[in-house]
C-alpha cells in the first residue's frame, strides 16, 4: 500500500507538471487540483481494493460492505489524504514562486536605478563642462592671462569630477572642493557682480554625498540667478545638520519664477538622484524667499557609523 501510494503520488507530480497547472491562475488552479486529486483517489482506491482483493486481507467488518460502498469510502480516504499532500505541494511551490518574483523584482529593480543613475551623471558632466567653456570663452579675448587661469581652474575640476564618478558617493569635503574651483573660475568671468559665501559646519565635511550634486545647485544658481542680474548677485552656500540629517542649501540672488520647464536639469536631476539613493529618507525644495532670493535645500540621511 505504501509504494502504491509513493507510484501515485509521483504520478499526479508527473501530471501537474505536464500540463503546467502551476503556471496558471490561482482559480484554475484550485479547480485544476481538486479535479486531479479526486481522479487520482479513485484511481488509487481502485488500486488498493485491487491488492486487498488479490491477497484477500479484508477486515472482518468490511467483508460486508458492497463494492460501490468499499469504492466510496476508499476514494474518500485517498482524497482526504491526496488533497492534503496537494496542499503541501502547493503551497510550497507559490511561496517559492513568490519568492523568486520577488528576488526578481528587487533585481530588476536594482538594475533600473543603476542604469538611471549612469544616465543621469552622463549627462551631468557634459552639462557642466559646457558652461565652463563658455565661461572660458568669455575671457579669451578680454583677458588671456585669466583664461589660461581659468584653463588650470577647469582642469583641476574635471581631475576632481573624474574621480567622483567612480562612485556613487563622496565625502562632502571632495565636493566641496570641486565647487570652489568651480566659483574660482566663475568669479574670473563676473568679477564683482559674483560675491561667493560659505556657512560650513566643519563636521559636515566628512559626510558622504551624491558626486557633482552640490556642484550641479550651485551651476543653476549662477546661470539663473546671478547671470541674469545686471547688478550681480551672491551665492550662500550652507552645510549643517538639522533634525538628525545634513542639511545642504544653496541661496543666490534671483527669481525662481525666471526658469524655465525646459531649463530645469539640473533640479530635476537632483531629485531623481536623491529619490533612487535614499527614497523617501532624502528631501528637496526649491523655492523663492525674502529679499528677492531662491534658496535650494537638499536634506539627505546621515549614516551611523
Amino acid at each position: 500500500m505504501t509504494l502504491l501510494g509513493v507510484l501515485f503520488s509521483h504520478m499526479m507530480r508527473f501530471t501537474i507538471m505536464r500540463f503546467q497547472i502551476l503556471q496558471k491562475d490561482l482559480e484554475k488552479q484550485s479547480l485544476l487540483f481538486l479535479g486531479i486529486t479526486l481522479a487520482f483517489a479513485f484511481l488509487y482506491a481502485a488500486g488498493s481494493l485491487s491488492m486487498y482483493q488479490v491477497f484477500d486481507i479484508w477486515r472482518q467488518r468490511e467483508r460486508g460492505f458492497t463494492l460501490f460502498e468499499k469504492m466510496f469510502g476508499a476514494t474518500f480516504n485517498a482524497f482526504i489524504t491526496l488533497l492534503v499532500w496537494n496542499l503541501i505541494y502547493f503551497i510550497y511551490h507559490y511561496i517559492q514562486r513568490i519568492r523568486k518574483q520577488e528576488i526578481e523584482s528587487l533585481q530588476l529593480e536594482g538594475l533600473i536605478k543603476e542604469l538611471q543613475l549612469k544616465t543621469i551623471k552622463s549627462h551631468i558632466n557634459p552639462h557642466f563642462i559646457f558652461n565652463a567653456l563658455n565661461s572660458i570663452r568669455a575671457l579669451v579675448d578680454e583677458n588671456p592671462v585669466r583664461a589660461r587661469k581659468a584653463i588650470t581652474e577647469l582642469s583641476s575640476i574635471l581631475r576632481s569630477s573624474m574621480r567622483a564618478e567612480k562612485t556613487e558617493t563622496v565625502s562632502f569635503e571632495e565636493e566641496l572642493a570641486i565647487v570652489r574651483d568651480y566659483l574660482a573660475l566663475e568669479q574670473m568671468r563676473f568679477e564683482e557682480r559674483l560675491k561667493v559665501k560659505f556657512d560650513i559646519d566643519e563636521a559636515t565635511l566628512s559626510l558622504p554625498v551624491p558626486p557633482m550634486m552640490l556642484q550641479t545647485l550651485v551651476e543653476n544658481a549662477i546661470k539663473h540667478g546671478i547671470s541674469r542680474n545686471v547688478s550681480g548677485g551672491e551665492v550662500h552656500i550652507i552645510s549643517r545638520f538639522r533634525n538628525g540629517q545634513h542639511e545642504l542649501m544653496v541661496r543666490n540672488t534671483g527669481n525662481l519664477a525666471t526658469i524655465s520647464a525646459t531649463e530645469g536639469f539640473g533640479l530635476y536631476s537632483t531629485q531623481h538622484r536623491l529619490r533612487l539613493m535614499y527614497g523617501e529618507a532624502a528631501g528637496f525644495s526649491i523655492a523663492n524667499v525674502a529679499g528677492q532670493q531662491v534658496e535650494a535645500c537638499i536634506t539627505m540621511p546621515v549614516e551611523n557609523e
